[in-house]
Order: structure tokens, then sequence, then C-alpha cells
């Protein structure tokens, strides 16, 4: 009898937690199985499209990693998983499922883990995995979390970064007062876009192993200013060298009213061995932005903009060599913004994106002769693109399409897709029509227009009329999603 009961108990206990576990998955946002019922976009279908991002190469330059976000509109919130695939495209695995969203996902240099950020205990912290997926595994608890984070090259260490609070010299107004909300501004800059400015980001490192990260060093302690860039600025803004000892940064080092009209952020090197910090870019006057190191780290390529306060200049290449301490502009006679930098494996080239004629096309700089050529040449957007040998993996979209991964050969810059993330209901709409036409202004200028028809277009019907204008002149219509 005693038996019996304990196998009823066992068995209520199972069925409990399957039903957690059926809960938990219920609770996950992820890709919709949608039946269309017509061939017209809806608002509900757009936002049912996967949002692809975040692609990085493993180190065997065999496999892909990205992130795919999905959005349920009741719940008025999304949830973003990791995926990987082969670099041609197949075998594509799921690697996560979870409610919290995961990002900031990268390889571990040796390829034998995947390191990346998620909220599933309750506050953002690095956990690892294996490249398969299984193994999850929450490796640092580091107070109010982790906004993003790197490997060191050599795996010894890893720099993140996370919030440091500005004390509020204001908190004796609010005694006795516990539900008060108000701020005393005295100074600028008190607010980016949408978020006050209670807090610097700065850069932290930390020792790690597989068992565990330790708790950080601020190498900017102190300093009223933060790392990346608000409000937009990513990892992008900081690097490693190859051999580990030096991370570079963007940092704008300025305060109150000289921070809210200067555009004069600078690149920043930190000695790990010193605990010394240069300015790399001291003396030019624009934005410097974005350091990436050379694979054999003698060089740091960088985005720059020549003038102060100017934050629609042109964004220029430049490299600087660390053997003869000269910067180059890579771009002096190129009358075209540049984005994203990659070094290829040799490091004889860079490539990039930039605009062209309502576009964005993936560019390659011959760092030997010095020649920039367009590689590519279509209606689309570029958004990323990493070198892998003769080939590059990029991310494109277009008004017809959501981003997804292409591969591209480097060489006659044709492209091949190599994700389908959203074709499933692609399959099922049609897309009007887009069109590209040069248009006489009235000071005798050419301007480029796009023209999108309707879906099922007829010339012998007369249809409704949206005309678009878009302010700038930090951007053009492009063939944004």
């Amino acid at each position: 009898m005693m038996c019996i009961m304990v196998v009823i108990a066992m068995s209520c206990k199972d069925m409990q937690q399957a039903r957690q576990n059926e809960q938990k998955s219920a609770d996950i946002i992820w890709k919709q199985d949608l039946n269309l019922k017509s061939d017209l976009m809806t608002p509900e279908v757009l936002w049912a499209f996967g949002r692809v991002g975040g692609v990085e190469i493993s180190p065997c330059n065999q496999i892909i990693l990205c992130g795919i976000s999905y959005y349920d509109v009741e719940q008025n919130k999304g949830n973003r998983e990791l995926y990987s695939m082969k670099t041609d495209g197949s075998g594509w695995t799921r690697l996560t499922q979870t409610p919290k969203s995961e990002f900031n996902a990268i390889w571990r240099p040796d390829g034998k883990k995947i390191g990346y950020l998620s909220s599933e205990s309750g506050t953002v912290q690095l956990w690892e995995m294996n490249p398969d997926g299984s193994g999850k595994r929450k490796l640092s608890d580091i107070e109010g979390g982790i906004g993003g984070f790197k490997y060191a090259p050599d795996m010894s260490k890893i720099l993140y970064i996370s919030e440091v609070p500005i004390e509020n010299q204001f908190n004796d107004l609010y005694r006795g007062l516990p539900r008060a909300s108000g701020r005393v501004m005295d100074d600028l800059m008190y607010r980016h876009w949408d978020h006050w400015v209670d807090s610097y980001s700065h850069i932290f490192i930390a020792e790690y192993s597989e068992t565990g990260v330790s708790a950080g060093k601020d190498i900017m302690e102190g300093e009223p200013w933060g790392s990346p860039l608000s409000p937009f600025g990513g990892m992008e803004q900081i690097a490693w060298s190859p051999d580990s000892k030096t991370i570079a940064y963007t940092s704008k080092k300025k305060t109150g009213m000289e921070y809210s009209i200067s555009t004069n952020s600078d690149i920043y090197l930190y000695s790990l061995e010193t605990n010394k910090t240069i300015n790399l870019t001291d003396g030019m006057m624009g934005f410097d932005m974005a350091p990436v190191f050379s694979p054999d780290g003698g060089m740091i390529a960088w985005e720059s903009m020549e003038r102060d306060a100017y934050e629609s200049d042109k964004t220029r290449l430049f490299t600087f060599d660390f053997s003869t301490m000269e910067k180059t502009d890579h771009t002096r006679d190129f009358d075209q913004n540049t984005h994203g930098p990659a070094w290829s494996a040799d490091g004889q080239f860079i490539y990039f994106t930039s605009e062209w004629h309502g576009t964005i096309e993936i560019y390659q700089l011959d760092l030997v002769n010095g020649s920039i050529s367009r590689l590519t040449d279509g209606i689309h957007n570029y958004r990323s693109v990493v070198p892998l040998g003769d080939t590059l993996i990029a991310t494109r979209q277009s008004m017809s399409m959501p981003t997804e991964i292409f591969s591209v050969d480097r060489n006659s810059g044709e492209s091949k897709q190599i994700s389908f993330v959203n074709k499933d209901m692609l399959d099922q709409l049609s897309m009007g029509k887009v069109e590209k036409r040069w248009i006489k202004t009235t000071d005798n200028k050419e301007m480029l227009t796009w023209f999108i028809y309707p879906p099922h277009f007829s010339p012998d019907k007369k249809y409704p009329t949206l005309l678009y204008c878009q302010g700038g002149p930090q951007s053009m219509v492009s063939q944004f999603w």
C-alpha cells in the first residue's frame, strides 16, 4: 500500500512539473504559424515577422550565430531567442527557448562556448552554453547587472559595461515623501531622448574562467561620463586588442553644457599593464567612434567626423599604425559615409557599408594601394558585413523584405540568401513594385525618389497616393524595412 502511495505522489509531481514546463513554453513569444486569408500586408502580419540581428561567425568559420526577435501585440512586448546555422545556410538550429530575451550573444574565442546576456535570474547577467544550446549556466552575479560584454582574446578576462549611479544631491527634498518624483535640474546634460541621465555606463574588467566571473574593476572610476555613447551606442564602440593588453573605447569626456552641444567624442586606449589611458584622437574635433583592431594588432581603424557640433558631417574611415604612429584618412577622396569597418583575416582589406543613391552597399578598402571599390549593387540595404575568407557574411533588407542573412562573394559581389526566417509569410504576400526615379527639382538638381506601387497595380486604374518626405540631413530615404 505504501509503495502505491509513493508511486502516486511521484506521478503527481511529474504532472505538476510537466504543467509548469508547458506553461513556461506557452509564455514564450516566438514565431506565429500564420495562414493568411489575404495576400495584402496588414499591421498584424507586419508585427509577426521575425527580426534578425546580431550575426556572429564562429572561430572555426563554419557556424553563424544570430538572434531573432518576435513580438506579441496583445502582450505589447517581444522576445529574442538565439539560433545557429552553418555558413552555407544548412543546419538551422534553435539554441534557446525561454520567456526572457537572450542578447549580446558572441562566441568564446576558442569556439567551445557561446556567451550571452539574459535576465532569467532576475537581473541581466552573463550566461554560457555549448554551441548546440546545451549546458546553459550563469557565470556572473554583478550588482546592478551587465549591459554588454566581450571576451579577452586570451580568455583570461572579460570586459563588461554596467551603470554607475549619479549621486542625487536632492534626496533631502523628499524626506517623508516616498511617492515624490520631482527633479531639480541646474545643468545639462540631464536627459537623452526618452530617459533621464541618472547614471553613467562604465567599462569594467573582470577575471574569467569556466566556473565564473569575478567582480570587475572600473577602468573609468570617478569619471563623470560614460562609454559607449548615449543614447544609441553599443558594444561596437569598445574593442580588445588581439594580445588582450589594451582596450579601445569611445567616450565624450565632457560635462554639462559642453557635453550637450559638442559632438567631439574620442577613441581612448586603456593599458591593462600600466592602468593608464591615452587619447588616441586628441585634436580630432568631431565624432570618433567604433574602434576595430587589425588581426595582428598593428593597426586600429575607426569612424571619424571632422567638425565639432556638426552631427551630419561625413563619416570618414581612419586608421592608426602603431609602428609608425601615423593616422591616415582613407576616405579623403571618397565622398560618402563609412559604417561598420571590418578587417579581413590577412589585414589587407577593410570592408564597410555606405549609402549610394538611396541604397546601402558593401565597399572594400584595399590598404595596399588605397583604392575603394563598391562590391554590391541593387535595390536593398546592407546592414552589416563580416569577412569570411573569399566570402562576406552580411545582413540585408529592402522595402520588400525584412532583414535576412546573405553570403556575398567578395570578388564578384554576387549574393546568395542563406537564411529564410520570414519566407513562409512572404510567400503568402503580394508586394508592390518598388521603382527608383530621378526627378528634376526647381533649382535644376536631380533628386532621387522611390515609387512604391500598390499590390496588383493596374495602369488603367487610379489610386490614392501617399507622399512621404523625410527630414535630414542625417539619413536618406533608403531601402529600409
